[in-house]
């Protein structure tokens, strides 16, 4: 979710057999796009929760913002995007993007370290049986995974969809990352020290009639 800086997980392919999915690993996440930065200070860790309104707790600085692309309302997207407000007064699209991203540095980060307790409630049930899954399988092989996003460039809505209450929210997601896996002898397995350009498309889902604010992840892919 073979060198590659994807994050080590095939979503779409979750109950296959898992040496098929351990193949997958390095596809969630994206894919190199050709093009390698040198690396650059790790921007602070933010809070894991998707909310309809973000709020940066005073005793946290900011990172430096990434760049925001909100669809304009008049446009088709746009109006399925004001359709969700009518139902949730307090969804604003600027916010989700904003949760996104502090969702997407969480559950990367988790998936990476193993933290099962923290990416329960932020994954939808098969997504959070896949993500298991892979960890149990890592864990059995004896492996570490390490993540570090070391600056994110693009948070996008790529599509919206309701369907009556239930919203879904599709962000592009642009990011650099260094990804390894390592034997316990050290030995890297699968990624590389590089820092590498990664494109996802992270499907967001919630239910906005209820008062939980989180929007689980349900679905991921590179872009």
């Amino acid at each position: 979710m073979g060198a590659s800086g994807g994050f080590p997980i095939d979503l779409i392919l979750f109950g296959m057999i898992a040496a098929f999915l351990v193949l997958r690993l390095k596809s969630i996440l994206g894919k190199r796009t050709g093009y390698e930065r040198p690396p650059q200070a790790v921007p602070p860790r933010q809070a894991p929760i998707i909310e309809g309104r973000a709020e940066v707790p005073p005793a946290q600085t900011a990172p430096i913002a990434s760049k925001r692309t909100v669809p304009e309302p008049v446009s088709a997207l746009g109006q399925t995007l004001v359709q969700m407000k009518t139902i949730d007064r307090n969804f604003e699209p600027s916010a989700f993007l904003d949760g996104a991203e502090k969702a997407f540095r969480m559950i990367v980060q988790a998936f990476a370290t193993g933290d099962r307790a923290t990416l329960k409630p932020l994954l939808g049930d098969e997504t959070w049986h896949a993500f298991d899954l892979a960890i149990s399988e890592r864990e059995k092989a004896g492996q570490t995974h390490v993540t570090d996003v070391k600056a994110m460039h693009g948070v996008t809505i790529e599509s919206a969809e309701l369907k009556g209450t239930v919203a879904s929210i599709a962000a592009r997601i642009v990011s650099d990352q260094v990804n390894m896996t390592h034997t316990q002898s050290g030995q890297v397995v699968v990624g590389t020290d590089a820092v590498t350009e990664i494109t996802d498309l992270w499907t967001f889902e919630r239910d906005l009639a209820q008062p939980n604010p989180i929007w689980r992840l349900v679905a991921a892919r590179s872009a």
